[in-house]
């Protein structure tokens, strides 16, 4: 269901279903809803529930027996690493399980985000340091093409140097080689100040990095890596300007 359709165009939408399921001799069937919530507190997470048991009240008041409730959307996580305590599956759960029993239904969650976020970092080199008027950058290889979320969603994603540093420190904007006033992966961030060759790592890059990775600007993907106890593995080779020429290749 769109976020912005009322319960009463819901209803009517699920009349002309049920409609097509009679004319269908019984074949189409409707077995549940599915919500997208994008903001899983625990407070926004009840008032949605309670809007979508009602609209599951309405749905099956004419005639139909819904099964599932699916909660889409994900978990979030501690994005700014400020040691925030998030909702957990079973916060979210407790608070629906009453109504979810009442009506029989089958509960899903999507907790991806909250599983694999976590699980990587995207590490960069850093290529120079300049200012600009008022405003300091830090360059860097990567860019928007292999991170969009940070310009996408004018988001934050954690920033730090590969290694400790004593160097002073300013307040940067982070920002990669596209040319494009939309390709940084942070702003605003109190870094020490780096010098080319020095990495910095954007945390929590594995929900939203390689999976929305592009070749914009002609910017490869780079390869991946697997950390296994102090062990590196390849598991992707760095695509090169070579392979995405291939792609042409006799047509």
């Amino acid at each position: 269901m769109p976020c912005n359709m009322s319960l009463s165009r819901a209803v009517v939408l699920g009349r002309n279903q049920k409609g097509r399921h009679d004319r269908a001799g019984g074949r189409a069937q409707s077995s549940g809803i599915h919500h997208h919530e994008g903001t899983a507190h625990v407070s926004v997470f009840r008032d949605a529930a309670v809007i979508m048991i009602d609209f599951i009240r309405k749905i099956n008041s004419e005639g139909f027996k819904l099964e599932y409730l699916n909660f889409g959307g994900g978990l979030g996580i501690d994005y700014k690493h400020e040691g925030v305590e998030l909702p957990t599956p079973t916060d979210l759960i407790d608070t629906v399980r009453e109504a979810v029993k009442e009506l029989d239904l089958t509960l899903i969650l999507e907790p991806g985000r909250s599983m694999v976020a976590t699980s990587s970092g995207l590490v960069n080199t850093v290529t120079g340091v300049k200012t600009s008027g008022k405003k300091h950058f830090i360059v860097i290889d990567g860019s928007m093409s292999t991170c969009i979320r940070p310009s996408l969603y004018d988001t934050y994603q954690h920033l730090e140097l590969t290694k400790p540093s004593s160097a002073p420190k300013e307040v940067y904007d982070v920002v990669g080689p596209v040319c494009e006033s939309s390709d940084f992966l942070g702003k605003d961030r109190e870094l020490p100040t780096p010098v080319a060759g020095d990495g910095i790592v954007l945390h929590d890059a594995g929900a939203y990095c390689m999976a929305m990775a592009s070749t914009y600007n002609l910017k490869m993907r780079p390869s991946e890596w697997w950390v296994d106890g102090g062990e590196l593995k390849k598991i992707r080779h760095q695509e090169t300007l070579d392979d995405h020429l291939r792609m042409f290749e006799g047509l």
